[in-house]
């Protein structure tokens, strides 16, 4: 993993704070292939998440006492939840010993599959309704992606609370 960033918001779409480190790389450890040909398409993302590092150590020890102090117990949200919190709960259980968010990880495709009642492979963004999306530049920097898709799930929670709120 090379940076990360968290967006912590209420459900109303408050923001109650952000998280972002760019990690050094670990000991041994060497960019996969194809991983490296996509960075290499994304010049400006790639200098972003390449300054100012971190040791590991060092920051998920940071990231979990921020995590720590926001109100509630944290569950994770992401698109795709089963590959991010992947390599973050990695990193905590390795650096850290625990998880905050225990094991909990929202995937926002597998939500919006069941708002849209729609199959998971057609539940991608293209697909979804525009209003579920603030004019927010999808740059593949850690930080403005976990802002992005914290807006968006936040969106698409209002979307069913109104849908909800409808009379049959």
């Amino acid at each position: 993993m090379l940076s990360f960033g968290s967006a912590a918001y209420q459900a109303d779409k408050k923001l109650l704070g952000t998280f972002s480190v760019n990690l050094e790389t670990l000991p041994g450890a060497k960019g996969d292939p194809k991983t490296m040909a996509w960075w290499q398409s994304k010049p400006d993302a790639w200098k972003a998440c390449r300054e100012n590092l971190e040791p590991s150590e060092t920051a998920i020890k940071r990231y979990v006492a921020w995590l720590k102090a926001l109100p509630g117990k944290p569950v994770f949200v992401g698109y795709p939840a089963a590959y991010d919190f992947m390599f973050v709960y990695w990193y905590l259980i390795r650096f850290v010993g625990e998880s905050p968010f225990s094991h909990s990880a929202l995937d926002i495709k597998t939500y919006a599959m069941a708002l849209l009642q729609k199959g998971y492979r057609d539940s991608v963004k293209k697909g979804m309704p525009r209003e579920w999306f603030d004019p927010i530049k999808h740059t593949h920097v850690a930080l403005d992606d976990a802002i992005e898709q914290g807006v968006l799930f936040c969106n698409m929670l209002a979307h069913r609370r109104k849908w909800k709120e409808q009379p049959n």
